[in-house]
């Protein structure tokens, strides 16, 4: 790799031949801190491939981990904050004498279990084995629904999933939710593409559930058959499914049913004795999500028979444990799940594995320790004021786009002014004292953490939205809006380089964390977000002209995307992931203008060589620096709603004529639309 110097002169020669003028190239220029050059690949015109150019460098020194299905900015910070977490297990891992019902001793005994892989193997498959004879007990349809009862308070996604959540109708009550569930494959797409990939994916997968039927017990033939029951009634269950694109509109997926209905529509499933096992009242209403989808499980109680259910209950009772079980389940779950759809080379050590279980299970328990040893009161003040300039930054834009009436603009800013702002951590935590936590079994405590959540989370349904709540731990590496909320929320993890430095200078920082939170801010506008109201209530408050000038501007961004080709002659899907591509292409706009206001941008002095234009774009495409293996990224453009790295990078700065001044990208280049394609939203 050259060093800073020799980069350096190389950046300089390339930014002359390519005709950059500077506004300030007369004032001195300084080294800044934030952004390494060295992850440049200056071979490359950045008019070309602003994403070699920006990332190149950094692909290069940084190869995909074997243990890793990609490897990018997001990951690398991931990783690294992990092994600070790891610290804190270990060491709570030590503390045997903690506080019986402490948060130390919670997890400390949750992580010890965890990595106590002696027993584990002892007991191979053994844990689940009451649960496989009950499966085999089993004497009609009503044993099966308290069965399924069971399960879903476990956390299994037999059949479909049953969950409170956020009534997006009366946005201040928690209200009963069904969902689609109850496949084995990762898309709905995967059971109905006539493609050759999803083809061969069937196959692998009727194999792989047969290997797993093999571990326990199952002759090779009776193995192979049991599979085949399996995809058979998950391809029926997916023929009723709605895809990820459908699943996105709020309206469509916002189905009010009362209990009553709610019989007429699954008939075949008899719910007095689904909620009598669950123990708790049956509601007084429900959000049906796919409505066709809860009939067809209604038809299908009686359609399949008995003993195909068990087949099926069981492939979801071992598919679902594996990870806690002994190394042949977790070998095989891996090779297909992970090595064949995704391309990891090789397992995740057990630390890292058992890490991610304590934090989907006791997250924001260890997010209170987390918070204490790693997130100084400083980077919330830091964060919370780039957070403020970004608010008024987007109530700029609203009042300044040109196609959007007074009418809607004034509504827009009522929204705006109304969003919760959550940084960091909670105000208050989660009270987990009456989970209990033993020094016995990964297993157990699994399943006991399972139980927990599953019966709090019930506990919610017609009871006042808690506003305090967070949907992510303070130790995740992410950030989120919430439509029902109205809510940006930042946890501490995300406020780390190279998304937020304190040292960094505001090019940086407004690039790369500035735009995350700009994007944030986007999504309350997004083709999702803009169909809440300011109190998180799903309603239709645009006018009829500005709602379809919106979305005339949405489907060109759709078009831009869909012709993105990622690997082979696999493209973005445009409709799938345009709310996070809305949410880039306005994150980069209001932290932009957000940018234009600091005394940095107004100096125009040189950094690295760079005018701050220029560094706030390459910090916006380091961000986004990322190589994924061809399967990983096949198995995005399928099942996540964002593009990949590349695209997040491209598609946006292709509609920013502030881009197109700062690297003197010419018309007809390839980092440039023409004019009539150029999608300007926020």
């Amino acid at each position: 790799m050259l060093k800073s110097r020799l980069l350096l002169l190389s950046v300089l020669s390339l930014l002359i031949v390519s005709g950059f003028s500077y506004a300030g190239d007369k004032k001195p220029e300084t080294k800044g801190k934030g952004l390494d050059i060295n992850n440049l690949n200056t071979a490359v015109s950045p008019a070309d491939d602003f994403f070699e150019y920006a990332t190149g460098g950094w692909v290069k020194s940084h190869p995909i981990p074997d243990d890793q299905t990609r490897w990018g900015s997001f990951n690398f910070l991931r990783e690294q904050n992990n092994k600070s977490v790891r610290t804190i297990l270990e060491d709570l891992y030590k503390q045997t004498d903690a506080k019986k019902g402490s948060a130390e001793q919670k997890i400390g005994d949750f992580y010890r279990t965890g990595m106590d892989s002696a027993k584990i193997e002892q007991e191979g498959y053994q844990p689940i084995v009451p649960v496989l004879k009950q499966i085999d007990e089993l004497k009609d349809v009503k044993s099966l629904i308290r069965l399924t009862a069971d399960m879903h308070l476990e956390g299994s996604g037999v059949f479909f999933a049953f969950f409170a959540s956020i009534d997006s109708k009366a946005s201040d009550k928690m209200a009963a939710h069904f969902y689609q569930n109850g496949l084995g494959l990762p898309d709905v797409e995967y059971y109905t593409a006539d493609d050759e990939r999803s083809k061969e994916i069937r196959t692998k997968y009727v194999q792989h559930v047969a290997n797993v039927f093999t571990l326990i017990g199952y002759d090779a033939a009776s193995a192979t058959k049991a599979a085949e029951k399996v995809m058979a009634i998950e391809m029926q269950l997916a023929k009723a499914s709605w895809t990820m694109v459908e699943n996105r509109d709020p309206v469509k997926t916002y189905n009010k049913v009362s209990y009553a209905e709610l019989k007429t529509l699954c008939a075949g499933f008899d719910w007095d004795v689904y909620f009598k096992q669950l123990q708790i009242p049956a509601p007084e209403y429900f959000v049906v999500m796919q409505p066709q989808f809860l009939a067809e499980v209604g038809k299908m109680m009686n359609s399949v028979s008995l003993d195909d259910w068990k087949i099926y209950l069981k492939w979801h009772t071992v598919k679902e444990a594996s990870f806690a079980l002994s190394s042949p389940f977790v070998a095989e779950s891996f090779e297909f799940n992970s090595k064949f759809l995704s391309g990891q080379k090789i397992m995740r050590p057990r630390w890292r594995r058992v890490l991610d279980v304590i934090n989907g299970n006791l997250g924001e328990m260890l997010g209170q320790i987390y918070v204490k040893k790693y997130f100084p009161p400083e980077s919330k003040a830091r964060a919370k004021a780039i957070v403020d300039n970004l608010l008024i930054s987007m109530g700029d834009r609203i009042q300044q786009v040109p196609w959007m009436g007074e009418e809607t603009k004034k509504a827009a800013l009522v929204k705006l002014k109304k969003f919760n702002v959550k940084i960091g951590y909670p105000d208050a935590w989660k009270d987990f004292s009456d989970l209990n936590i033993e020094n016995d079994s990964y297993y157990k405590n699994c399943s006991r953490a399972s139980i927990w959540a599953s019966k709090d989370n019930f506990s919610k349904i017609g009871k006042a939205v808690d506003k305090n709540e967070w949907e992510m731990s303070p130790q995740t590496v992410n950030a989120y809006y919430s439509p029902n909320r109205n809510e940006i929320v930042f946890p501490a993890a995300i406020l780390q380089p190279p998304f937020f430095n304190p040292e960094a200078d505001d090019a940086v920082n407004y690039g790369a964390m500035g735009a995350v939170i700009g994007h944030e801010i986007s999504h309350g506008f997004d083709d999702q977000g803009r169909q809440y109201d300011a109190n998180g209530n799903l309603t239709d408050w645009w006018t009829a002209d500005d709602a379809k000038r919106f979305n005339e501007r949405a489907e060109k961004l759709v078009e831009q995307f869909n012709n993105f080709v990622v690997i082979d002659t696999f493209k973005v899907n445009g409709a799938l992931t345009l709310g996070e591509n809305i949410g880039d292409l306005g994150g980069l706009t209001v932290a932009l203008n957000a940018f234009k206001k600091t005394a940095q941008y107004k100096e125009a002095a040189l950094i690295d060589g760079f005018t701050p234009m220029q560094r706030f774009f390459l910090s916006w495409g380091q961000v986004w620096a990322e190589s994924q293996r061809p399967q990983a990224a096949k198995l995005q453009l399928k099942t996540d709603v964002h593009s990949p790295g590349k695209a997040r990078v491209t598609c946006p700065l292709r509609n920013l004529p502030e881009f197109f001044d700062a690297f003197s990208i010419k018309p007809g280049s390839k980092m440039r639309n023409s004019e009539e394609n150029i999608v300007r939203i926020w």
